[in-house]
């Protein structure tokens, strides 16, 4: 049903009604109906009205609002696959163009590297595209298991603490917050040799946090400026949401990510 057609009723079913109800009674019941019992009967009817009417449109519209955001999710989805087969497209290219240039020279060594380097981007993509944010459970539960799998397929331990309250976000924002996840852990096992991998998610009273760390050798912070990294894209994936990025080297060791929004109450 369309909202121009929820308008058209919404106007003509009271007027119908309640102005049928008043020429009825005018007409033949004024000789048996009071003005006063007439009045009671009138202020019943409206509110009934009222009641059943509300709650039939405000049931339309949820369900409007429930395919909206479903559509949105597989959209936003879409355009994450895109990405990744972006990603894998560029990463492809360029080692098949450095195997050509190293097998004509006959580097064998150089080109065997990039033999591995095309089972790397290939492997990687498919673990991606493999868990997406439009699989049915909780975020928490599609996260903890993405991370295990992570885990398994790097060898790098992670030390999880994620937990996020139920209906937090949106299924767009969902899609957006795992894209940021799959993002930094891409970039901490492609280039932080670390060992260890932390995240946690808190909320506070007026915002809440995700935090990504590791202890590898830590990012240079030139890069992000420079926006390498794929450091344009989480910071995209951020502004979405309405969040802000913050990538910063640990003192001792390791990089620190950490995406944080205020809550609007």
């Amino acid at each position: 049903m369309s909202y121009r057609l929820i308008q058209i009723l919404t106007v003509i079913l009271p007027t119908i009604l309640i102005g049928g109800f008043e020429f009825f009674r005018h007409d033949i019941l004024l000789g048996h109906l009071s003005m006063e019992t007439g009045n009671v009967f009138i202020t019943i009817l409206t509110f009934v009205l009222s009641l059943l009417f509300s709650s039939w449109v405000f049931h339309i519209i949820r369900i409007k609002n429930d395919q909206l955001a479903k559509e949105q999710a597989k959209r936003a989805v879409y355009e994450e696959r895109e990405r990744l087969a972006r990603e894998l497209h560029d990463g492809i290219a360029q080692s098949l163009f450095y195997l050509n240039v190293k097998l004509k020279q006959g580097d064998v060594e150089a080109a065997s590297r990039a033999v591995s380097t095309i089972d790397h981007h290939v492997r990687q993509a498919i673990f991606n595209l493999r868990s997406t944010p439009e699989e049915g459970g909780s975020m928490n539960a599609r996260v903890t298991k993405w991370i295990s799998e992570w885990s398994s397929f790097t060898g790098i331990d992670v030390d999880g603490d994620f937990e996020i309250p139920n209906q937090l976000f949106t299924l767009k924002e969902e899609v957006q917050i795992f894209a940021i996840i799959q993002e930094a852990f891409a970039n901490i096992r492609k280039h932080s040799g670390a060992t260890k991998v932390g995240i946690k998610f808190k909320e506070a009273q007026n915002q809440w946090q995700l935090k990504i760390w590791d202890n590898g050798c830590g990012i240079d912070t030139s890069m992000v400026s420079e926006r390498k990294y794929g450091i344009s894209m989480m910071q995209e994936r951020a502004r979405q949401v309405g969040a802000v990025l913050q990538i910063s080297k640990i003192e001792l060791g390791g990089t620190d990510i950490i995406v944080t929004k205020e809550i609007q109450k």
